[in-house]
C-alpha cells in the first residue's frame, strides 16, 4: 500500500457542501496540512454551471452516486433513485440551488435536546456570515460572504397565479423566507451568481485551492478509517486501481454526507454490531445511532394540466422556441437555462392544529412522468407538497466491507399513522389551492393524482405513496446528541463518541430534519463548526 507524503493535521473525506467549507476553514492561515479525499472528479463540466445542467448530471454517473432504495411499503412497494453528487461541490453542484435556512424552531428545538450553541440565535450569525446576499446587510441577511444568493431570472405568469391563488386561500405573500418564519409564498432565492450555479466548489473550495497547505484528490474511493487504540490514525482509500492511505496526526472529519458518512464509519467498524457483523466487518466501537434515524422530505408531485398559460412543456417540444430560450441565456444569462427545478414556494399548513407551516410546495411550469423522462406534451404544472417534519425514521447499512458496494437504504417514508395524515391532507390543500379563483382562467384539471382519487385519508394516503418521491434531503444518519444518549453518534461539537480523533461535519449529524431544504443549513454547519475547531 502507498503511503502519501508525511502526516496531515486533518483529513477531510468528501468535498461535497460541507466538506468544501472545512477545508477552507482549516486550511486558513497556512499552519495546518489539510488533505481532502473525494471520489468524484472535478467540476470541469459545463453541465454543472449551467443551472438546468442538473437534467444532465442527476442519473448520470459522472456526477451522481447512483443510489436507488430499498422496495418501500409506505410507496406501495416502490423503489426510488436517490441521487447523491459525486463531484467536487457534491450535491451542490447538481442539486436544485435553492436558498433555505428552514424555520427558528428548528433549531431552538436542536437546543432543547441538549444540545446547547444549536438554537437560533447562535445560528442566525453563521447563516449571515456565510452569506453574500443580493438584499445586502440587515438583521437577516449577510454581505461579503462565499455563499452567493439571488433572486431568480425568470418568471411564469402561471406561478403568478398559483401565488395569488395562495393569498385567495389565506396564504400571504412574503419576499424572503430566510427570517426565522418561512409561512407565505414567494418565489425561492438561488444559490447562483450572474446566471450560474453557485456551488460550495465555486464558493469555498476555488478560493482555497491556491494554499500549500492544502491538498486535494480526486477520484479517491474511501475504503475504511485506520484505528490504533480507539483513536483514528490513518485512511485508507483507492485512487486509480491502487490502494493508498494517508496518516493523519490531528482529526479526520467524515464529509461525505447522510449516505456516504454512514458508509466509512460501517466499513470501519463503528456502527451497530448486528449490522456490522452481517456485513462481515468486525466491530470497532459499536453505536446503534450509525446509519439509523434516517429522515428525508417526501415530495407528493400532484400535477395540473393548464390551458391559455405558457408552460415549459410547450417550449421543450418546440425547437425554435428552444432556440430562443439557449439564445437568451447565451446573451442575457437569463430565461428557462437559469431555472431552479421548483420556482414558486408556498409554506402553510396541513391542518388547523399545526402550530406553525409543516408542509412546503414546490411549484414548477412543467410535468413529466418521472425525473430524467421526457416532458409531457400537453401544458401542465406540478404543485408538489412535502411534510416538513416527518416522523417516519428509516436507516442505512452496508451489506458488504466492499467499498465499491452499494449501501441498503431504507428511508420507510409514510411508516407513521402522522405522515400519512399529514400527506392526506396535503393533498386536500393542493387541491383547495388548484380550486381558487385565481386559478379559473386557466382550467386546472388533475392529472396526478386524478379525479378518482377520493377524499377519504386512506385513499389519500395510498395515493400520496404512488406519487411520491424523494426532494433529495436525506439528514441525521448520524445524529449530534448528548454523550448519554445512546442512540447519537457525535456530540454537540460534532466529535465521534467512543471514538477519539474523528468527527462527522455535514448533514448527516442533524438529529432532526430543518423546515425546508437542507443545503444551506449543512453549509451552516459546516462553517459553524470548523471555524470553532480553529480557536
Amino acid at each position: 500500500m502507498a503511503n502519501l507524503d508525511g502526516d496531515y493535521d486533518h483529513i477531510i473525506v468528501g468535498a461535497g457542501s460541507a466538506g468544501c467549507v472545512v477545508a477552507n476553514r482549516l486550511s486558513e492561515g497556512g499552519k495546518r496540512r489539510v488533505l481532502l479525499l473525494e471520489a468524484g472528479g472535478r467540476d470541469n463540466w459545463v453541465w454543472f454551471h449551467i443551472p438546468v445542467g442538473y437534467l444532465f448530471a442527476i442519473g448520470n454517473p459522472r456526477s451522481d452516486w447512483m443510489f436507488e432504495t430499498v422496495a418501500e411499503p409506505g410507496l406501495n412497494g416502490r423503489k426510488l433513485n436517490y441521487p447523491r453528487g459525486r463531484v467536487l461541490g457534491g450535491s451542490s453542484a447538481i442539486n436544485a440551488m435553492i436558498s433555505m435556512r428552514g424555520q427558528a424552531a428548528d433549531y431552538d428545538y436542536w437546543q432543547s435536546l441538549g444540545l446547547p450553541g444549536w438554537g437560533w440565535e447562535d445560528v442566525l450569525p453563521v447563516f449571515r456570515r456565510i452569506e453574500d446576499h443580493f438584499l445586502g446587510e440587515s438583521e437577516a441577511h449577510g454581505a461579503g460572504g462565499e455563499w452567493r444568493v439571488e433572486a431568480p431570472r425568470v418568471r411564469w405568469g402561471i406561478l403568478d397565479a398559483v401565488r395569488d391563488a395562495a393569498e385567495e386561500m389565506g396564504i400571504q405573500p412574503v419576499e424572503d423566507f430566510n427570517t426565522g418564519d418561512n409561512e407565505g409564498a414567494s418565489y425561492f432565492h438561488v444559490n447562483q451568481k450572474k446566471g450560474l450555479r453557485w456551488s460550495a466548489a465555486r464558493g469555498f473550495l476555488k478560493p482555497a485551492m491556491g494554499r500549500e497547505n492544502l491538498r486535494i484528490e480526486t477520484g479517491c474511493l474511501v475504503d475504511k478509517l485506520v484505528m490504533d487504540g480507539g483513536r483514528v490514525v490513518a485512511v485508507d482509500f483507492l485512487q486509480e486501481g491502487r490502494h493508498r492511505r494517508a496518516r493523519c496526526r490531528g482529526e479526520v472529519i467524515l464529509s461525505a454526507g447522510a449516505i456516504g458518512s454512514v458508509q466509512v464509519l460501517q466499513r470501519s467498524g463503528i456502527g451497530p454490531g448486528d449490522v456490522l457483523q452481517a456485513a462481515g466487518v468486525a466491530v470497532q466501537a459499536d453505536r446503534t445511532g450509525v446509519g439509523r434515524n434516517l429522515q428525508d422530505h417526501l415530495q407528493q408531485r400532484a400535477i395540473y394540466r393548464v390551458s391559455g398559460a405558457r408552460t415549459l412543456n410547450e417550449t421543450y417540444h418546440n425547437l425554435f422556441r428552444r432556440g430562443l430560450m439557449g439564445l437568451d441565456y447565451a446573451l442575457r444569462r437569463r430565461g428557462p437555462l437559469t431555472m431552479a427545478p421548483s420556482q414558486l414556494g408556498i409554506f402553510t399548513r396541513s391542518d388547523a392544529g399545526q402550530d406553525r407551516a409543516n408542509i412546503e410546495f414546490h411549484v414548477q411550469p412543467l410535468s413529466l412522468d418521472k425525473f430524467g423522462d421526457p416532458l409531457h406534451r400537453f401544458p401542465a404544472i406540478t404543485v408538489s407538497a412535502c411534510n416538513l417534519r416527518p416522523t417516519s425514521r428509516g436507516d442505512v447499512r452496508i451489506v458488504s466491507p466492499d467499498p465499491a458496494a452499494r449501501p441498503e437504504i431504507a428511508p420507510n417514508y409514510l411508516s407513521t399513522d402522522e405522515d400519512r395524515k399529514v400527506a392526506a391532507d396535503a393533498i386536500r390543500v393542493t387541491r383547495r389551492l388548484m380550486g381558487q379563483p385565481a386559478m379559473a382562467q386557466f382550467s386546472p384539471e388533475e392529472f396526478l393524482p386524478g379525479p378518482a382519487v377520493g377524499n377519504d385519508d386512506a385513499a389519500l394516503a395510498k395515493a400520496a405513496g404512488d406519487i411520491g418521491t424523494t426532494i433529495f434531503h436525506p439528514v441525521g444518519t448520524a445524529k449530534m446528541g448528548r454523550r448519554d444518549d445512546p442512540s447519537a453518534v457525535v456530540d454537540k461539537d460534532l466529535r465521534v463518541i467512543g471514538v477519539d480523533g474523528l468527527r462527522v461535519i455535514d448533514a448527516s449529524v442533524m438529529p432532526t430534519i430543518t423546515s425546508g431544504n437542507t443545503n444551506t443549513p449543512t453549509i451552516m454547519i459546516a462553517d459553524k463548526v470548523s471555524r470553532e475547531m480553529m480557536t
